[in-house]
């Protein structure tokens, strides 16, 4: 499984990735490979203020409906226009062209999130 080092994670396998004032979300290599073929995403509108752990987007697959959550309080400034008419990216690339939305959070310094390491043992192996 795929965790890069350079993101935070929350458990219920959303990546955070912090630059200056805005944070990129998406889901995990383990969420995305768990859903299988995502054929539609629904995601948040820019200017909603989101709470942490607050359900902020949805994923669909073929095989099912996972909610996604926001990994940190703040407001969103985007949601990833590509995914409406590609979201197979969400598998293909994660961490790439499949993130879902970018967050300006509350704090500058996020708590309550994890490491690639801490993650990666939440994984079943």
């Amino acid at each position: 499984m795929n965790t890069p080092n350079d993101l935070l994670y929350a458990k219920s396998h959303e990546w955070l990735r912090l630059d200056k004032d805005t944070a990129t979300v998406g889901v995990t290599d383990h969420a995305q490979s768990e859903l299988s073929d995502v054929v539609y995403v629904e995601l948040p509108k820019p200017g909603r203020k989101v709470t942490a752990g607050e359900v902020v987007a949805t994923v669909e697959s073929v095989k099912a409906a996972s909610d996604i959550y926001a990994p940190v309080g703040g407001e969103v400034t985007q949601a990833n226009p590509a995914l409406s008419s590609d979201p197979g990216l969400v598998n293909r690339e994660p961490y790439g062209q499949g993130w879902l939305f970018r967050i300006k959070p509350d704090q500058p310094k996020p708590s309550g999130l994890l490491l690639a390491s801490d993650y990666a043992a939440t994984l079943p192996h």
